[in-house]
């Protein structure tokens, strides 16, 4: 009998013992994965404390480290310790992109530095990325981001805005015009310039896009000859059309083989969404670079009818937007009831929105043809995902196409308030009632076995 007691005692030993080797090696085990693999989750309202989609698609993109260099003071008057606030923003790019460099410099203790960098208040940061630099005073994700956007353009990038016969401006305030669309392609690294045909003998030669935005006159038969003569040596173009008439360009829609239809599109979707029933809403797009991934809602204000030559053997052509699913091209007065004339209205759905591409010179041509062009006007540019669409037009036909993606939004701040009792029980729980109840459970645990 002692013999087996002996016996059991031994083996409930080697037991214990191989317990606790194992438990060791699992605590290490889980040590070593922890200090090799990091996990976190973002449970903050908008995921605040994390990188959007479209920001870590730009640092994907860009091949090659990026320096940046902080000139900011231990302690700021207002934000308290600014450095950490820097660094803990800076930390969720370096996640995404280990080879992104942080370093700060004291402003006052190095004047010298701050000057020659061209530094003019506390906290600017200057972003250095294949010899190219920017500069940001307001720092968050949106402006560092598209910080990152301008210098992963290889040069900077020019697009030319006709100019002549009322068309819509680049830098116009009009709600007509199109200068907060203009704007953010200054903050994408694309600027314009204007180019007068009755003028200027030809489109510049270093041209990387034209555009067209709804001339109000007509063009005289030398300009249109200028313009052909653009398109047949393989220029890029964006031709924004509204419901009125080409205004001369018909001979452009011949050369596109394009047919840009009479009428306004009616789309009953928008008037059960308490917007004009002439407001045309895209939700379906077509298979191209363009729209890969994009599923915003866009809105196209009397947008009208652009068909397609599938059977042409010259270009490629791509169906962007198709709109009113359970609409029609309105050929009839807009005034009054609208009803559908099954004699005279096209039924839908209607394509507003083509691509098209050829080869000229061993290079892909690329033209985009948008039968609106209040969808990108100062009035219209904020309805749904205008703006991603418009830049993502833009950057397709600069040949930016690695920059096609979402444009970054501001994340909205938010705070956790808690009230004062809430703060002490919260405490008292934590910090005393959990250890407290541990501790008693242990002892109970202790008591009841030397009982035994």
């Amino acid at each position: 009998m002692t013999e087996l007691n002996k016996k059991i005692r031994l083996q409930l030993s080697l037991h214990n013992y191989l317990f606790v080797i194992l438990l060791l090696l699992i605590v290490a085990m889980l040590a070593y994965l922890a200090l090799e693999n990091r996990m976190q989750w973002d449970v903050s309202q908008n995921g605040r404390n994390s990188l959007s989609q479209a920001s870590r698609q730009i640092l994907q993109k860009l091949n090659g480290s990026v320096e940046i260099t902080a000139y900011a003071t231990e302690k700021d008057a207002n934000l308290g310790n600014l450095r950490q606030i820097m660094g803990d923003f800076v930390a969720l790019y370096q996640r995404a992109k280990p080879d992104m460099t942080l370093t700060f410099i004291n402003p006052v203790e190095n004047p010298r530095l701050a000057k020659d960098a061209g530094v003019s208040v506390n906290g600017e940061m200057v972003i250095v990325f294949k010899g190219r630099r920017e500069h940001l005073t307001v720092i968050n994700e949106q402006t560092l981001t598209n910080a990152l956007m301008r210098l992963a353009r290889e040069d900077a990038t020019q697009i030319m805005a006709l100019t002549g016969h009322g068309e819509r401006k680049l830098d116009g305030a009009a709600n007509y015009d199109l200068g907060e669309f203009g704007k953010q392609l200054l903050v994408n690294g694309i600027s314009s310039a204007t180019v007068n045909l009755a003028v200027e003998q030809e489109v510049p030669a270093k041209t990387r896009l034209l555009v067209i935005a709804s001339p109000q006159i007509d063009l005289m038969p030398g300009e249109v000859d200028r313009l052909l003569a653009y398109i047949n040596r393989g220029g890029n173009l964006l031709w924004l059309v509204d419901q009125e008439s080409l205004r001369g360009l018909m001979p452009l829609a011949e050369r596109l083989q394009l047919t840009l239809l009479p009428g306004v599109v009616v789309d009953p979707q928008a008037q059960q969404l308490n917007a004009p029933i002439t407001f045309a809403l895209g939700t379906d797009y077509g298979q191209h670079a363009i729209t890969n991934d994009f599923n915003y809602i866009t809105v196209f204000p009397f947008s009208r009818q652009v068909v397609i030559n599938h059977e042409s053997e010259e270009w490629r052509g791509v169906s962007l937007v198709d709109v009113a699913l359970e609409g029609w091209v309105e050929t009839g007065d807009l005034e009054g009831e609208i009803i559908f004339d099954q004699l005279y209205d096209v039924a839908g759905p209607v394509s507003i929105a083509a691509a098209l591409s050829r080869v000229v010179e061993d290079e892909e041509q690329r033209i985009v043809v948008v039968g609106s062009g209040h969808f990108i006007a100062n009035m219209y540019l904020g309805n749904g995902g205008n703006l991603d669409f418009g830049i993502n037009l833009i950057n397709w036909l600069v040949g930016d196409d690695n920059l096609i993606t979402i444009q970054p939004r501001a994340a909205r701040d938010s705070q956790l308030i808690l009230s004062e009792t809430t703060l002490t029980m919260m405490v008292v729980g934590f910090l005393i009632a959990l250890p407290l109840i541990f501790l008693l459970s242990g002892a109970f645990i202790w008591w009841h076995r030397r009982r035994r």
